[in-house]
């Protein structure tokens, strides 16, 4: 005899829709739904999975971040060479400005979203400021783009959290204007 067990209340662990009721967002998953299921880009699939995510696994990317990430940057392995031609950087996310980098080459970026600044500077050193219907228009399958992402555990939230990026001591939550003191954070003596 099997052991019959419901799986009626089971959730997969995985988003198929976006919680977000933005119309432009849906718009485009039902887009890159279609791209994804007649094209065989692995790509597509992939942009169709990070519009899912909620806002916090979209961390922003600055321009230098996009600078310093060109394949003239990048150490490739022996024999690849890198296509810098016509590439364009894709954000499933926002695009920030880095103020302290002073000059930026000519780059052609896909993004969610971009700060004023960010889109401003890009299209006055010849680059352009794409959007992700643009991009399925013109790359639909990925052919010479570059799929970036920001750091997930670059939030403030994270420094609080004990054993994540390497740390074993985590921050403390300190109460506003007490952050040092003799009553505050202290213990009675030094711990070993």
């Amino acid at each position: 005899m099997g052991i019959d067990l419901d799986h009626k209340h089971k959730k997969s662990g995985r988003r198929k829709n976006p919680e977000s009721n933005d119309p432009y967002l849906r718009l485009l998953v039902k887009l890159y739904k279609f791209l994804a299921r007649r094209t065989t880009s692995r790509f597509n699939e992939i942009i169709l999975r990070r519009l899912f995510m909620a806002r916090r696994h979209r961390p922003p990317v600055s321009l230098s971040s996009l600078t310093r990430k060109t394949p003239k940057n990048l150490k490739l392995p022996k024999g690849e060479k890198a296509v810098t031609k016509d590439l364009i950087h894709v954000v499933v996310g926002t695009v920030t400005d880095d103020e302290r980098f002073l000059k930026i080459p000519k780059l052609n970026v896909c993004a969610l979203r971009f700060t004023k600044t960010a889109k401003a500077r890009i299209i006055k050193n010849g680059g352009r400021a794409l959007t992700f219907d643009q991009l399925a228009l013109e790359r639909p399958t990925g052919t010479n783009t570059l799929l970036l992402q920001g750091r997930r555990n670059n939030r403030e939230a994270c420094r609080h959290f004990h054993g994540l990026r390497g740390r074993l001591s985590a921050v403390p939550y300190v109460r506003k204007g007490a952050k040092s003191g003799r009553k505050f954070e202290r213990t009675k003596h030094r711990r070993k």
